[in-house]
């Protein structure tokens, strides 16, 4: 028999290569499957009415409308007026990103003194869940973030705080979530619920994040503000500098949320598009590590990049550990830390190395010419 031409050699190679070319299907649908990651921005309606032309809405998959207050227990709207004309602007967004997705953040830094009362019972909690749904139900939005600074530890001076908020944050949660369920089915259409959460490990101690992490799509992790007592930081550093000792840097808060149980997959690192200005001894060869005697907030990077880096007496500096910028003006003393396009390189690469969802920034208006949001975009393109 001429084996070459034979019908058992037809049936040898369908059963070697079928499976073949199946294994090879199924991993070019893995690939395609592989979701974009997340680019998530906190626009400051709180201020005001907001521009809307200075939001480059087409390089970004979420917009966060920051904030919404909480009064006698309920999500309130401060200034409704102006709120109702900012949803209905940003909404207008979807007619050219149709896949963009606006949640309403309540809370932040100046407004949670009230979330350990709002939620301490279950008929509070779901008077809560119930008033911030009907935020988004009124105006057509797509979800609810929340940002308590803090549960069961200081925030803000003269916060509201008790140990009963590390399980009362979990049960928050599942209230919400029961609620946007409920509009799901009337609406037909999918309702996220997030959050924003201390971007130190410290946070773990005073939440359940592996329980509340099933109710959530996405967990904010604020990965900015790294402050370590009175000492001149890399306040957004993505790993732990050489100069100072201290585990508050992005790495070490990823890792510390994923060894507490919360999925890879809904974190977001968070990064600031605003920088933070360090006064130390002007004679210090190195600012970082050092001793400071005044700290501020510079707002924001276009104003940074173009007025201040190797210009008025600073000079730019980068820890190569830390992958993060940082400019000293040897006049003054002054350190400011930042994060620039070569660094947001490194953290998308992070996001995309480590299987995150993506990165979230603070906020919008603090980078009007875009050097950093397209940085981010071309990272992920």
């Amino acid at each position: 028999m001429n084996f070459k031409n034979s019908p058992i050699r037809s049936v040898l190679l369908l059963l070697i290569y079928v499976p073949f070319l199946a294994g090879c299907s199924q991993k070019s649908e893995k690939r395609e499957t592989v979701p974009k990651p997340v680019v998530i921005g906190y626009v400051g309606g709180f201020r005001g009415l907001v521009n809307t032309d200075e939001i480059d809405a087409a390089k970004l998959t979420h917009i966060n409308y920051a904030f919404v207050d909480i009064k006698n227990g309920n999500a309130f709207l401060t200034n409704e007026k102006t709120d109702s004309t900012n949803f209905r602007k940003l909404n207008l967004f979807k007619k050219t990103n149709p896949d963009l997705k606006i949640l309403i953040s309540i809370g932040g830094w100046a407004w949670s003194e009230n979330f350990s009362d709002a939620v301490l019972t279950d008929s509070s909690r779901k008077v809560f869940a119930a008033s911030s749904v009907e935020i988004i139900r009124k105006y057509k939005l797509d979800g609810v973030d929340i940002d308590w600074e803090y549960p069961g530890m200081p925030g803000e001076e003269d916060n509201v705080y008790r140990p009963e908020d590390k399980q009362n944050f979990t049960l928050m949660f599942e209230a919400i979530r029961k609620e946007l369920d409920v509009l799901e089915k009337e609406t037909g259409q999918e309702k996220l619920l997030t959050t924003a959460v201390g971007g130190f490990a410290k946070f773990l101690e005073h939440s359940e994040m592996d329980k509340a992490s099933a109710y959530l799509d996405y967990i904010n992790l604020m990965t900015y503000d790294l402050f370590v007592g009175d000492t001149a930081v890399n306040h957004a550093g993505l790993y732990q500098s050489k100069f100072y000792t201290s585990d508050r840097n992005a790495d070490h808060c990823v890792k510390a949320f994923v060894a507490a149980g919360v999925p890879v997959e809904k974190l977001v690192l968070g990064i600031p598009f605003y920088g933070r200005s360090f006064t130390v001894d002007k004679n210090a060869k190195i600012p970082l590590g050092q001793k400071f005697t005044k700290q501020a907030y510079i707002d924001g990077y276009s104003y940074i990049k173009d007025s201040l880096v190797n210009k008025k007496g600073f000079k730019e500096y980068r820890d190569e550990v830390a992958k993060v910028p940082y400019i000293f003006n040897s006049q003054t003393g002054e350190m400011i830390s930042y994060e620039d396009e070569e660094s947001l390189k490194e953290k998308c690469k992070y996001v995309k190395d480590n299987k995150l969802a993506g990165v979230m920034f603070w906020e919008t208006t603090s980078d009007p010419k875009g050097y950093l949001l397209n940085a981010i975009n071309q990272s992920f393109r």
